[in-house]
C-alpha cells in the first residue's frame, strides 16, 4: 500500500506528542480525519483523545470493511476514542453530532490487541452511563447556582424595599433619623414583626425550592432526553454477562444516544432478547443475529412478529438454537406454520444464514413465505434432502443469489443436478459460493466444474474438506484460471497431502482432524499450483489451503 504525502507528514505530525499544543492550535478541519487516521496507524492514543476531543465535523466514522493488511485500530486508541468523546461534550470546540462505530472491528473481533466486539459494547455502555451521570452533575450545578442567584436577587429587593421605607419615616424636620431614632420610632413590638414577615417569606420561599426538588429526577430526565448531544451507532455483541449493562444503556437518556444496526446475541433466552429489541430504535436495526440461545421453534416463533416491526431489517442469522424437526412431536405441524407466517413479515429481508438447525425437507416452507427474493442465502449443517435442493434451485430466490454457503450438506448423485440447476439460475449474479465440506469427490467435482465455470461474476470459491486427489485439484486451478472475475479460491488439501492411514473415503471431520505431511507434500502442491498461475498469467487469482484465516470479504 502506498502512502500519499498527507498521510506520511500526518503520521511524522502525530509521533511527537510534546508539539501537539503548538499544531493542534492552527491545525485546518480538513487535516483533521488524515490525522486521526495516522493517530490509529501509528498507535498514539493520546493524539487521538486529542483530536477527537476537538473533533470539529459533525460525524466521525470508525469502522467500516478493512482492506487486506489493513489491522483493526488498537485497543487503548479506541477507548482513549472513547472518553474524549465524554469529555468533548463540554467543549466548545467540538461539533461532534454522530459517532459511528459499525463495523468495528467485526464479527468475531480482531487479532492481536485490537478490542473484541464484546469488549467494545461493554466500553460504549460505560461511556454512555458516565455520560449519563456527568450530564446529571452538570444540571445540578446549574440549578443550584441559579437558585442562589435567585436568592441572591431576592434579598436585594428586600433590602432595597426596607431601605425605601426607612426613606419614608423620616423625622418631622425632613432629617434622615439615626438608627437608635428608628429603634424607637418602630418600638420592639414593629421590629418582632418585620422579623416575622421575613421569616415567613424565606420558609414559603424554601417551600417552594422542596416542591421544585420532589420533581428534579423528573425534570432531569426530560432535558436529558431532550438534549442528546451525540447519537453513538455500532454493532452491538450482548451476551449472558453483559446484557444487564446493555439494557441500563438503551434504557440511559442522557447526552450520549447508543443506537445499533447489528445486534448479535448469545446465550441468553427469548425474553431477554425482547427486552433489548424493545429498547432499539424502530428505524436503525438492519440485522440481528442468534448464536448458543436455546431458542427452539416456539421461541423463535415468538420472536418473528417483533422482528416484523424494524421496517429496515435485513438480515437474519441463526446459529445453534436448538431447532430440530427431525422429530415428531405433537404441534410441530403448527409450530411450522408460525414460523412461515411470521417470516412472511419480513418484508425487506435480504440475508439469511441458518447453521445447524435440523431442518430436513422443510425448506420450501421456510423460504417460499419470503416476500423478497434473497441475495444472500447460508444453509450450514442443515442435512439438506434432495426435496430441498432441487426446491431451491427451482424457487424464485434463484437468479437473485448473490452469496450461497452449503457447506457440510453432503452432495452425491441424486443433488448434483439441483446445484447445477442453480448454478445455472444464479450464473449472472452469484458472486461468493462455498461447497466445502459436501463430499465432493474427483467424479462430482468434474460434473460440476462446467456450472462452476459458467458462473460469470464469481469472486470466491471454497472447496475445502473434500476428498479430492491431486488430478481433480488441478482440473479445478485450470478451469479457475479461465474464470476472469475469480479472486480467490480455497482449495481443499489433495489426498496425497495427508499422511497415510486416511480412510478412502474420509469424511469433513476426520480430513480437518488428520495430519498432513507438511515436509515434502504440501510444498511439492504449492509449487505445481503456483507454475499453473504463472502459465496462465494471472496474478490477480489468490490460491489458498488455509481454512482458518480464509475471509471472502477480503477481496477487493
Amino acid at each position: 500500500m502506498v502512502l500519499s504525502l498527507v498521510s506520511l507528514c500526518a503520521r511524522e505530525v502525530v509521533s511527537d506528542h510534546s508539539s501537539s499544543p503548538c499544531w493542534l492550535r492552527c491545525v485546518p478541519r480538513e487535516l483533521f480525519r488524515p490525522l486521526l487516521e495516522a493517530a490509529f496507524t501509528s498507535c498514539r492514543p493520546l493524539a487521538v483523545g486529542e483530536l477527537a476531543q476537538r473533533w470539529p465535523e459533525r460525524t466521525l466514522r470508525i469502522g467500516g470493511r478493512r482492506k487486506r493488511g489493513q489491522t483493526a485500530p488498537n485497543r487503548l486508541c479506541i477507548q482513549a476514542l472513547l472518553l474524549a468523546v465524554v469529555r468533548g461534550l463540554s467543549d466548545q470546540r467540538c461539533a461532534l453530532q454522530v459517532l459511528d462505530l459499525c463495523g468495528l472491528p467485526g464479527d468475531d473481533g480482531g487479532m492481536g490487541d485490537s478490542m473484541g466486539g464484546w469488549s467494545l459494547t461493554v466500553a460504549l455502555c460505560s461511556m454512555v452511563v458516565q455520560a449519563r451521570a456527568a450530564g446529571q452533575r452538570a444540571q445540578r450545578k446549574d440549578r443550584e447556582r441559579e437558585r442562589k442567584r435567585f436568592s441572591a436577587l431576592e434579598r436585594q429587593k428586600d433590602l432595597k424595599r426596607e431601605r425605601g421605607q426607612l426613606k419614608r419615616e423620616k423625622e418631622p424636620n425632613g432629617d434622615e433619623a439615626s438608627n437608635d431614632t428608628l429603634v424607637g420610632v418602630l418600638g420592639e413590638e414593629e421590629l418582632i414583626k418585620g422579623v416575622r414577615r421575613r421569616m415567613e417569606i424565606q420558609r414559603k420561599k424554601e417551600s417552594a425550592l422542596t416542591g421544585v426538588a420532589d420533581t428534579t429526577k423528573e425534570n432531569e430526565e426530560n432535558d436529558l432526553r431532550s438534549n442528546v448531544l451525540v447519537h453513538v451507532r455500532a454493532d452491538l455483541f450482548v451476551n449472558a454477562r453483559s446484557w444487564e449493562r446493555v439494557h441500563m444503556a438503551l434504557s440511559t437518556s442522557g447526552p450520549l444516544k447508543l443506537q445499533c444496526r447489528y445486534l448479535r446475541v448469545e446465550e441468553i433466552s427469548v425474553s431477554i432478547i425482547k427486552s433489548l429489541l424493545d429498547l432499539l430504535p424502530r428505524q436503525g436495526l438492519l440485522g440481528i443475529d442468534v448464536r448458543y440461545s436455546s431458542l427452539r421453534v416456539a421461541g423463535l416463533a415468538e420472536l418473528l412478529p417483533l422482528l416484523s416491526t424494524f421496517p429496515a431489517l435485513n438480515s437474519l442469522r441463526l446459529h445453534y438454537c436448538n431447532l430440530n424437526f427431525r422429530r415428531v412431536h405433537p404441534g410441530q405441524e403448527e409450530a411450522l406454520k408460525n414460523l412461515s407466517q411470521g417470516l412472511a413479515q419480513l418484508h425487506e429481508l435480504q440475508s439469511l444464514s441458518l447453521t445447524a438447525l435440523h431442518l430436513p425437507g422443510q425448506l420450501r416452507a421456510l423460504l417460499s413465505s419470503l416476500p423478497k427474493p434473497l441475495e444472500i442465502l447460508e444453509l450450514l449443517y442443515l442435512s439438506l434432502s434432495p426435496a430441498d435442493l432441487a426446491y431451491l434451485s427451482c424457487s424464485h430466490h434463484a437468479s437473485t443469489l448473490q452469496q450461497l454457503d452449503l457447506s457440510e450438506n453432503h452432495l452425491n448423485e441424486n443433488t448434483l443436478l439441483s446445484i447445477c440447476r442453480l448454478l445455472s439460475q444464479a450464473s449472472s449474479s452469484m458472486q461468493h459460493l462455498s461447497l466445502s465440506g459436501c463430499g465432493l469427490t474427483d467424479t462430482l467435482l468434474g460434473l460440476l466444474l462446467p456450472s462452476l465455470g459458467g458462473c460469470q461474476v464469481l469472486r470466491t470459491l471454497a472447496l475445502a474438506l473434500n476428498p479430492v486427489s491431486m488430478a481433480g485439484l488441478m482440473e479445478l486451478v485450470r478451469m479457475a484460471v479461465r474464470m476472469p472475475s475469480l479472486r480467490q479460491l480455497l482449495y481443499p488439501n489433495p489426498l496425497e497431502d495427508y499422511q497415510p492411514g486416511l480412510p478412502d473415503l474420509p469424511s469433513s471431520s476426520q480430513l480437518l482432524d488428520w495430519p498432513l505431511d507438511e515436509a515434502t507434500a504440501i510444498s511439492r502442491t504449492s509449487n505445481q499450483l503456483s507454475q499453473v498461475l504463472i502459465e496462465s498469467r494471472r496474478s490477480d487469482l489468490f490460491l489458498t489451503c488455509d481454512l482458518l484465516n480464509y475471509d471472502k470479504d477480503s477481496v477487493e
